[in-house]
């Protein structure tokens, strides 16, 4: 746990805070939040956490304070992590809520905002020693709306997926839309490679729309790699000859297996190579 919490602009001690009665993001999930990587102290890719963020209260008809710029929000991260005296590899969680009041019906569409931030024992993106081992999620769909793309504060599919994964002695559970389309991973995007050519389940097929997934897919074209936004399927799943997931904390996550389909981890550790010399990571 965090020494220190930023709620709404003031440090406070972690332990210190209790949620307050009528908070809507404890009541309805009512709120967004980013999960945001530091390394060497620093929180990396803002621009676009902030974006995705705000993008989200505008669909979730927030209001967004005219304070709410990239340096504003910068400037409150990194006060925190220096708060708490993370000099090299950490995690953000920066939450924004709807402010309490009324029913399902809100009394207003004003915000508040939460900050945490954990050290990590590692101050660059690692890639894991061993594969992970996975299926399908069968028992819920992903529906395709509005709020699809964003990180809501419901995440109760997420969980169920993770829940059912450790009953079955899996890692992780894939995410199906309504369509039957396969668009994701428990808690992550999902990138599969056949041929060298990358493919990932597009935006418009209910899958988050993740600020790492975007990453990989502009590293990817700059080193002239193939990227197709397109349906995922079981077959597809059958013949990759790789098969990856992504996101802001862990970077790459190579998959070891579907079912009885074996993968190897050879584009992944090269776009994870140059996902660090993006960030300048350090040992």
């Amino acid at each position: 746990m965090s020494a220190y919490v930023n709620n709404n602009g003031v440090l406070i001690p972690a332990e210190s805070y209790s949620i307050k009665a009528g908070n809507r993001a404890y009541i309805y999930g009512d709120g967004l939040f980013e999960s945001i990587r530091v390394i060497n102290g620093r929180p990396i890719n803002i621009k676009n956490h902030v974006f995705r963020m705000k993008e989200g209260m505008k669909i979730l008809r927030m209001i967004c304070p005219a304070s709410f710029t990239v340096d504003f929000i910068e400037h409150e991260i990194q006060t925190l992590i220096d708060q708490n005296g993370i000099d090299k590899g950490g995690r953000v969680r920066f939450s924004v809520d709807r402010k309490a009041g009324g029913f399902f019906m809100p009394h207003n569409n004003d915000i508040e905002y939460f900050i945490e931030a954990n050290s990590l024992p590692n101050n660059k993106f690692l890639l894991n020693e061993a594969g992970l081992k996975i299926d399908q999620f069968e028992e819920m769909k992903k529906q395709i709306n509005l709020l699809s793309s964003f990180k809501t504060k419901n995440g109760l599919i997420y969980i169920m997926a993770k829940l059912r994964a450790r009953e079955l002695g899996l890692d992780d559970l894939l995410i199906q839309n309504d369509r039957m389309g396969i668009i994701e991973g428990g808690s992550a995007n999902l990138f599969i490679v056949s041929n060298g050519v990358l493919y990932t389940p597009g935006l418009d097929s209910g899958c988050l729309g993740g600020t790492m997934r975007m990453q990989i897919i502009n590293i990817a074209l700059a080193n002239n790699i193939k990227v197709y936004e397109c349906n995922i399927s079981p077959q597809n799943l059958l013949v990759a000859d790789e098969v990856f997931y992504t996101n802001a904390i862990e970077g790459i996550i190579w998959v070891g297996s579907y079912r009885t389909k074996q993968y190897i981890n050879y584009l992944s550790g090269q776009l994870i190579d140059r996902l660090n010399e993006l960030w300048k990571a350090k040992d």
